[in-house]
């Protein structure tokens, strides 16, 4: 065993971890969804641990069984079960299946809600914002974490074949309350967010006799200030959890009515 442990280099650790994170997403498919992917990106190293051909050949129809998790948190999977069959071999490869099964649910609820969901809406609005207001600084911003989470993902993949069993074991409930939590933050800071990227105000200015009201200034902002921006995410929240209609759909949607709404003076700018 101790020959096979000193075939394995970091440069193969680091070949597979690529090899799988280019074709996690270019092989998918809805039998065994990221299995092709995970058998392509672990293949080469697979064959230094086992050089005989009926192994090999049970390792890679193994890791061909159905697999899907977040492609980030993939890497902390595969670099432990990797780690697992270069210390126990053929003998390990039940153990490595009911690993990948059993944690690549939770870990795609911590993955999807911090990789698809927290990090992309809080970074990707300041970006945006930023951008709105004229500022370069946030497009760069963008750019280097990008380029930055690129490579952690690589270390990602270390992280696992080093101690991911002994991690992803040792979170146990916890990773569902880390969940929750990153959760509950995503939606404050999207919630805070709401008032500086999206814009709708009430033109109309109610008048009867000398009395001149404006509906926006002294009705609406003394309710509760961004009241409208509030209320059309919410709607548009609920139609795309409805699935009555489709993102593009409701694009347009809001676009024809800012634009009747503002033809008619009762929005503006």
């Amino acid at each position: 065993m101790n020959d096979v442990q000193q075939k394995i280099t970091k440069k193969d650790i680091r070949n597979a971890a690529f090899r799988y994170m280019f074709m996690a997403c270019n092989t998918f498919n809805y039998e065994n969804q990221q299995g092709p992917a995970v058998v392509y990106g672990l293949n080469k190293v697979l064959r230094k641990i086992y050089p005989n051909d009926d192994e090999y050949v049970a390792s890679l129809n193994n890791h061909f069984k159905y697999f899907n998790t977040t492609t980030w948190m993939a890497n902390i999977l595969l670099g432990a079960s990797l780690a697992m069959e270069e210390k126990d071999g053929i003998q390990s490869l039940e153990a490595v299946q009911n690993f990948k099964t059993g944690m690549m649910g939770p870990l795609a609820g911590v993955g999807d809600t911090l990789i698809w969901v927290l990090y992309p809406t809080i970074m990707g609005s300041i970006a945006a914002y930023m951008g709105l207001e004229g500022n370069p600084i946030g497009a760069i911003i963008w750019l280097v974490l990008n380029v930055f989470f690129l490579f952690f993902r690589f270390k990602l993949f270390d992280i696992g074949y080093n101690s991911g069993l002994k991690l992803v074991t040792g979170l146990g409930e916890k990773l569902n309350v880390f969940t929750e939590s990153a959760s509950i933050m995503g939606l404050t800071v999207v919630g805070a967010l709401i008032p500086s990227v999206v814009k709708m105000k009430i033109a109309t200015v109610f008048t009867t006799g000398d009395v001149k009201l404006p509906i926006q200034k002294d009705i609406l902002d003394k309710i509760m200030p961004a009241l409208l921006p509030a209320a059309i995410t919410y709607l548009v929240y609920k139609l795309l959890a409805s699935k009555k209609l489709s993102v593009i759909q409701i694009i347009f949607g809001i676009i024809i009515l800012s634009l009747v709404l503002s033809y008619f003076g009762i929005l503006s700018v």
